[in-house]
């Protein structure tokens, strides 16, 4: 512990807590200071002057980032008929009815995503005291309720990510990983910053874009400037 105690405090000396960074300096410095023997993941953090209380306010829904997040994720689709082929063609990794919704009041949870068609949420939405509090159930804002299988699972084999604001106006989304080529990254968040701006609502006042950071996993928090973000 000693020794990755030194490391963090060697690699804190590199970022200057009140200096505000452009996102490629801050992209350079997330991948300098990543002292983790594993390659670690890059999250963005965006501190929104919302006020999640107002249903207009509270955020929610995904994007596709055009690099990915450096993760193959899971899916699991419930649904029926001819939809179950329409799945596994498309890439889901799971696909079927009611025994998957047995598997999962069971205790199984072999998947990172559930896509379902509209058809199938009243049995799922049974398992809400059980999805819910692990952020899994199906929501038609994230496009994992829908009866387009195919676009659905394939978006989100390719990198699609969910976001949702907390009670104090965060929004946290990974957006790759260190071993990731710089401008990869820049442009995976430049994506992101950009849905932030066009889901602004109209009724918030003052300052929208409050601060955005940038951290890999156990390395330091670096501040991007939002105004030196160039489209």
């Amino acid at each position: 512990m000693a020794s990755i105690g030194k490391k963090h405090t060697e690699v804190l000396k590199l970022v200057n807590k009140a200096q505000l960074y452009s996102l490629e300096e801050a992209v350079e410095l997330v991948k300098k200071t990543s002292y983790v023997k594993f390659d670690a993941s890059v999250e963005i953090a965006f501190r929104l002057g919302l006020n999640p209380r107002k249903a207009e306010q509270n955020l929610r829904g995904a994007v596709v980032l055009p690099h990915g997040t450096g993760k193959t994720r899971t899916v699991l689709v419930i649904t029926q008929g001819d939809k179950i082929n329409e799945a596994i063609e498309a890439g889901a990794d799971y696909a079927g009815d009611v025994e998957y919704i047995n598997k999962i009041q069971q205790g199984w949870f072999e998947f990172d995503v559930i896509v379902a068609t509209p058809d199938m949420m009243p049995q799922l939405g049974k398992l809400g005291r059980i999805l819910g509090p692990k952020g899994l159930m199906p929501n038609p804002k994230t496009g994992t309720v829908t009866t387009d299988i195919a676009k659905a699972v394939s978006e989100i084999k390719a990198g699609k990510v969910e976001y949702r604001v907390d009670k104090a106006g965060n929004i946290h989304v990974p957006v790759g990983k260190v071993s990731f080529d710089a401008n990869k990254l820049v442009e995976n968040v430049k994506t992101l910053h950009d849905t932030m701006l066009r889901i602004k609502p109209s009724t918030v006042k003052g300052v929208y874009m409050k601060n955005i950071t940038l951290t890999s996993t156990m390395g330091p928090g670096i501040k991007v400037d939002p105004n030196q973000i160039i489209k």
